[in-house]
């Protein structure tokens, strides 16, 4: 993928390259380790304003049922327990503000919905580069995280799990877009 001179270059509608983009978390237990894991099923999209950043918007939505951490108990629990997916089968985004800090990072504000419960939160975003790929598509890389406390949204089991894995969780996500043809 080439880079574009300018942030001009970058404005249009996009959709999420659902092959090439991770969208995961990690959750420190107490015993010291990190439990890591990710979604297999989402889609979503943008719209790029280069000039204008202030003026740009994104939404994911998230298949609950696909989140994955090598260890199908785990993700069982994760799936009925936690999340609940009976009663909320997805996790959503919806950017409310974007600020350019610098060249090439932002904070994005917006609404995160879990189990019914829907929260602000800032992403921290890194634009990773643009450009158009062998094939002629034109391509755009953000990657960042936020870190939350998964109580805020009712993401709990029972006492004991308040006690085992922190309330701390990282949402990262690594993504690509493809611009849309007019």
């Amino acid at each position: 993928m080439s880079t574009t001179t300018g942030l001009g270059d970058l404005t249009g509608d996009y959709v999420l390259d659902t092959s090439r983009t991770r969208i995961g978390f990690v959750a420190r237990h107490t015993m010291g380790t990190k439990v890591r894991g990710r979604f297999d099923e989402f889609e979503g999209g943008a719209y790029l304003d280069g000039d204008h950043p202030s003026a740009s918007s994104a939404r994911i939505v998230i298949q609950g049922s696909s989140i994955r951490t090598r260890n199908g108990q785990r993700d069982d629990l994760l799936r009925g327990r936690f999340l609940d997916l009976d009663n909320h089968p997805v996790i959503t985004f919806t950017s409310a503000g974007v600020k350019q800090t610098d060249e090439t990072n932002y904070q994005v504000t917006g609404d995160l919905s879990v189990r019914g419960v829907t929260r602000p939160v800032t992403l921290d975003v890194e634009l990773t580069g643009g450009g158009s790929d062998a094939q002629g598509d034109f391509r755009v890389g953000f990657k960042g995280s936020v870190t939350i406390d998964r109580n805020d949204w009712g993401v709990n089991w029972n006492a004991a799990t308040a006690v085992l894995v922190s309330p701390q969780v990282v949402l990262e996500f690594d993504v690509i877009a493809i611009r849309r043809e007019p």
